[in-house]
């Protein structure tokens, strides 16, 4: 079998409600999450003996090869699977590390869909969500790999279809955030539960009746990530500023953020522009769906 490939998509949460807070330190949420154009490239050789190297413009910060996330999805599903077949894996490194963009967890899930197409599992087989349960919080999702709503502790995925692609901005300064800190920053104590409604999300394919709603939610996470990266509201700054703008917002724990748009053009426009007035950062035109 020649190698086989898959691209990792980039994780965007287009809005983050933190609910509550459990006894147990877990703290609950209710979030929309798409995927992204961007994408890091996962190869599989199974011809090789199982094992990673890691390669691309992202690569010096992905973290020593042992620890990545690829081989603990596959030694997860190892565990679950006799006999399953494996091999060595290449990733090309495009997404940034540490960013709210869940790069490790789409390539631990891309490698679970590699191992899968490998073997003749097939994609709703439960021990492939244990593993991704096993290998880290959002894997699953990723596992997922469309819209949903992420609710509990972000263990309760609801896929939502129906969604239009959105013309988006994505902008990461050399700030990196660590989702520990963050939360840590959001100073919610043990036990505190919060009562809203949720979200209705449109049952429409029109893109500006999704922007009104995504813009009617929020990242709870944004104003204490801001205190440990100031620099993350001047990119909400810029994004702002830019023309057909209609929602710019962090994403996850950050430190990346988006802008959602109208049409490609005001997309692309955007990003050229931002990229030019500010070069050390990392901004890229995609589409969310």
């Amino acid at each position: 079998m020649s190698d086989l490939m898959i691209r990792a998509p980039a994780k965007v949460n287009l809005t983050l409600h933190v609910t509550g807070r459990r006894q147990d330190g877990y703290h609950e949420l209710d979030s929309l999450v798409v995927f992204a154009g961007v994408a890091d490239l996962l190869t599989l050789d199974p011809k090789k003996p199982e094992g990673l190297d890691v390669s691309g413009p992202m690569a010096p910060f992905a973290g020593p090869d042992a620890d990545n996330l690829v081989l603990k999805a596959m030694r997860a599903l190892q565990a679950r699977v006799e006999g399953l077949r494996v091999g060595h894996f290449s990733l090309v490194k495009r997404l940034p590390a540490q960013a709210g963009l869940g790069g490790g967890s789409s390539d631990a899930a891309g490698a679970l869909r590699l191992l899968a197409d490998l073997n003749g599992l097939k994609a709703d087989d439960a021990r492939m969500l244990e593993a991704a349960k096993a290998t880290g919080a959002d894997v699953p999702a990723c596992l997922i790999h469309q819209a949903l709503r992420m609710t509990g502790i972000g263990d309760v995925l609801t896929p939502i279809k129906g969604m239009p692609p959105i013309d988006a901005v994505l902008v990461k300064p050399q700030a990196s955030m660590a989702t520990p800190k963050v939360f840590e920053e959001l100073g919610m104590g043990k036990g505190m539960m919060l009562r809203e409604e949720p979200i209705l999300w449109p049952d429409s394919y029109d893109v500006l009746t999704w922007i009104r709603a995504i813009r009617d939610g929020r990242n709870d996470l944004e104003t204490p990530a801001t205190h440990l990266a100031p620099v993350i509201a001047l990119c909400l700054s810029a994004l702002k500023g830019t023309q057909g703008c209609l929602v710019a917002r962090m994403s996850g724990s950050g430190s990346t953020v988006f802008g959602l748009y109208r049409s490609t053009e005001y997309a692309r426009s955007a990003a050229q522009r931002i990229a030019t007035h500010h070069p050390d950062w990392w901004v890229r035109q995609t589409l969310l769906n």
